[in-house]
C-alpha cells in the first residue's frame, strides 16, 4: 500500500473542503491508503469563536513525527499575506528532528491553498511552502495543465500549476467551486500515482 497523508489547516472550512477532495482523488488510485489530519489551532478558543473560526472539524490532529510514516504528504493552508498560515508554519517548524534524520528525503510533497481574492498570493504561498519541502529533500509535485480546469476562463476560479487553489472571498462567504474541487481531486490522484511509482 502507498500511504498518503493530507495534512491541512483550515479557519473557515474552505481548505477543509479542499482536503476532502484531495483525499478522494488520492484514494481513487488502487493500492493507496489515505489519511486526513490537521495541525493544531493556535488561536485561543474565545478569540476563535469571536472570529468565526471553525472549531468543530472532524479530522484528528497530527504530530510532526508521524510524517515519516507516509510516502506522500499533501499540505493544505490558507494564505496569510502571501505565505502559509502561522498554524502550519508552527507545525513545520517542529520537524527539525525529521530533517536531522533525513526522514522525509525522497517522499512526495505537494501543496494546495486558499486566498481571499484572485490576487491574494496563491502562487507565492505555494512556492514559498516548497522551500521547506526542498530542505527536507522531498520530491515536489504540483497540478499540471493536463488538468484542463487550470485554463478555465469562463468563470472566476482558483487553480495554478503549483497546486490546487480556491478563492474564499474577503468575508469568507464564497464556497469552493466545482472546478476548484476537481483540481483538488486531480492533484490528489496525481500525487498518489507518482508516490506509488516512487515507492515501487
Amino acid at each position: 500500500m502507498t500511504k498518503v497523508l493530507v495534512l491541512y489547516y483550515s479557519s473557515y472550512g474552505h481548505i477543509e473542503a479542499m482536503a476532502a477532495a484531495v483525499a478522494e482523488g488520492a484514494a481513487s488510485v488502487a493500492g493507496t491508503e489515505v489519511a486526513i489530519k490537521r495541525v493544531p489551532e493556535l488561536v485561543p478558543d474565545d478569540v476563535a469563536q469571536a472570529s468565526g473560526i471553525k472549531l468543530d472539524q472532524s479530522a484528528p490532529i497530527a504530530t510532526p513525527e508521524e510524517l515519516a510514516d507516509y510516502d506522500a504528504i499533501i499540505f493544505g493552508t490558507p494564505t496569510r499575506f502571501g505565505n502559509m498560515a502561522a498554524q502550519m508554519r508552527n507545525f513545520l517548524d517542529q520537524t527539525g528532528g525529521l530533517w536531522f534524520q533525513n526522514k522525509l528525503v525522497g517522499k512526495v510533497g505537494s501543496v494546495f491553498c486558499s486566498t481571499a481574492s484572485q490576487h491574494g498570493g496563491q502562487e507565492t504561498t505555494i512556492t514559498s511552502f516548497h522551500i521547506t519541502l526542498l530542505h527536507h529533500g522531498m520530491v515536489i509535485v504540483g497540478l499540471p495543465y493536463t488538468f484542463t480546469g487550470n485554463s478555465e476562463m469562463g468563470e472566476i476560479s482558483g487553480g495554478t500549476p503549483y497546486g490546487a487553489t480556491t478563492l474564499a472571498g474577503a468575508d469568507g462567504s464564497r464556497m469552493t467551486s466545482e472546478n476548484e474541487l476537481a483540481g483538488a481531486r486531480f492533484q490528489g490522484r496525481h500525487v498518489a500515482e507518482i508516490a506509488a511509482k516512487l515507492a515501487a
